[in-house]
């Protein structure tokens, strides 16, 4: 179940049946937690959870970049068609801690050609290495680099869109709030899949879904744990960006927010954030999904829950682009 209202964000009875029996096999086999693990073992073991496809979903041409003075790995992803193109800037999951372009891989291919629009992927740096703000700033100096290119690269700058999930939800947000500070880069439209909003833990939807869905508490204090320097960080509207004062002159806005999922309430209370600031909101809430559900998209867990918050992500893009 799809629905768009803001404040619907209640759980459904249970699990779909396909993340039920997602969670039984995994029950059955059970892997170390991310909290339980230092980061390079974390990045190993979300590497093993996502198999590669032996052949991706085809389309018009794929690029890898690095752009910046500090070398940030991209990858473009280019529809079929001529440009100049509309294009998604895209900024993975992970915690800030795990993820990497190629993790992301079948999720922007799916978006590239649901969408019929350019993607840019970001392999922006991780913590805790490169803790708050950097990979911020990546992320930000991804955002001038499709502007500053847009002709050598074919993108049309009268429709562009940035998003994320999770913690690249929590990115793309907070790239917003800065473009309107520093007078940067205008983006059309905002895609927050299940985002990190707040540096808090005591909403309903972090004590039902604590444990038992993928994603747990504990392991979100690890993330946050390892990208912020400080507990002043926490406070920053770039690193907490429900937190901002004002929500004012920020682009229309797509929100997903899922039932069984820690982050459910946060990601809810931005959309309402967002729509009383006068933002254009479209809030997707899968009331029997769980957390990661844009990224399950390769056998053996090519979710339909996936598939259809992609499906609803690019008719939000397409109804943006026309």
């Amino acid at each position: 179940m799809s629905s768009k209202t803001p404040t619907d964000v209640t759980a459904a009875d249970e699990p779909h049946q396909e993340i039920s029996g997602l969670l039984e096999q995994m029950g059955a086999a059970p892997a170390p937690t991310f909290h339980s693990l230092s980061p390079e073992g974390a990045r190993e073991m979300i590497n093993a959870m996502f198999p590669t496809p032996e052949e991706p979903e085809p389309v018009a041409e794929t690029m890898d970049l690095s752009i910046g003075d500090d070398g940030i790995p991209i990858r473009v992803y280019v529809p079929e068609g001529e440009g100049p193109y509309p294009t998604l800037l895209y900024l993975h999951g992970g915690g800030w801690v795990v993820g990497d372009i190629d993790l992301y891989d079948a999720t922007c291919r799916a978006i590239t050609n649901e969408a019929d629009c350019m993607v840019v992927s970001v392999g922006y740096r991780l913590a805790p290495e490169y803790e708050f703000p950097t990979p911020l700033e990546d992320c930000y100096t991804a955002a001038e680099w499709v502007f500053d290119t847009a002709d050598a690269m074919q993108i049309d700058t009268d429709n562009v869109a940035i998003g994320g999930d999770s913690a690249g939800g929590n990115l793309a947000t907070a790239v917003t709030l800065l473009a309107r500070e520093r007078d940067g880069p205008t983006f059309d439209h905002q895609v927050l899949l299940y985002p990190v909003t707040d540096h808090e833990f005591d909403t309903t939807s972090y004590e039902e879904n604590a444990e038992g869905y993928l994603l747990t508490k504990a392991d979100m204090e690890w993330f946050w744990d390892h990208y912020l320097r400080d507990d002043l960080d926490a406070m920053s509207p770039y690193a907490s960006p429900l937190k901002a004062e004002r929500l004012e002159g920020l682009p229309s806005a797509t929100v997903a927010t899922c039932g069984f999922d820690p982050l459910c309430d946060e990601g809810a209370a931005y959309a309402a954030r967002l729509e009383d600031a006068g933002v254009d909101v479209t809030h997707h809430h899968y009331d029997d999904a769980i957390h990661g559900i844009a990224q399950m998209l390769v056998e053996p867990m090519d979710l339909t829950r996936g598939r259809d918050l992609i499906d609803d992500v690019a008719t939000d893009l397409q109804r943006v682009f026309d």
